[in-house]
């Protein structure tokens, strides 16, 4: 496939969906499928991210506050107005790569910012979107996994417990807007490969392009 022409005309590909559900790995993998470039929402402006540390990274002071002080209401809050604010730059991103012609560089922008209803109310061409969601129990299995729940302190699988409790809002949130806009979700739970998932994706793309008359 020629780099910068997708599925029926689509140059940019949104994937949504709650942390840790596999949006970054399925939009790379994507994005190599296409030819397109590869972005994450999370890099246009940072909030408190996860909380557990990793052999490159300390959880920095604020971050562990943040979730050692807030409840599981007062994150989701925190958060979704953290997308608000973020949409402006998110919109002008995807209209600025949808609006390049073939020999332009399409685009695979995934994140936890690409709420429905603002997604629903883009009113921009050659764009599909799509969401990923997975059981609780995937969900608090890759959580733990990444921390290391079973080696870590107190104090630590609390961060970990507030931040899967917020991972979880989120989703529940998130699938009641799907459901009430009509728009379908891809199950990314266990027992799916990368290479099933990058497939349905670019099914339900193709969908959305040809129906778009892209």
């Amino acid at each position: 496939m020629r780099r910068g022409v997708g599925v029926h005309g689509v140059r940019v590909v949104l994937i949504g969906g709650t942390s840790n559900v596999g949006k970054s790995t399925v939009g790379r993998a994507v994005a190599e499928r296409l030819g397109f470039a590869y972005r994450s929402t999370d890099l246009l402006a940072r909030h408190p991210g996860r909380p557990w540390r990793t052999p490159e990274r300390e959880v920095p002071g604020h971050v562990a506050e943040h979730y050692a002080s807030l409840t599981v209401d007062e994150l989701i809050t925190s958060v979704l107005a953290h997308y608000e604010r973020l949409w402006p730059r998110i919109r002008t991103l995807i209209a600025t790569h949808a609006a390049q012609d073939e020999a332009g560089a399409g685009l695979v922008l995934e994140g936890s910012a690409l709420w429905p209803v603002r997604v629903a109310g883009l009113d921009v061409p050659h764009t599909a979107a799509v969401w990923l969601t997975a059981d609780e129990a995937v969900l608090r299995a890759r959580v733990r996994t990444g921390g290391r729940y079973e080696a870590a302190t107190a104090e630590e699988r609390a961060l970990m417990d507030s931040f899967l409790a917020r991972t979880e809002r989120y989703q529940s949130l998130m699938v009641e807007a799907l459901d009430e806009l009509g728009l379908g979700c891809i199950d990314a739970g266990a027992g799916r490969t990368v290479a099933a998932l990058v497939e349905s994706v670019l099914d339900a793309v193709a969908e959305q392009g040809a129906a778009d008359g892209s």
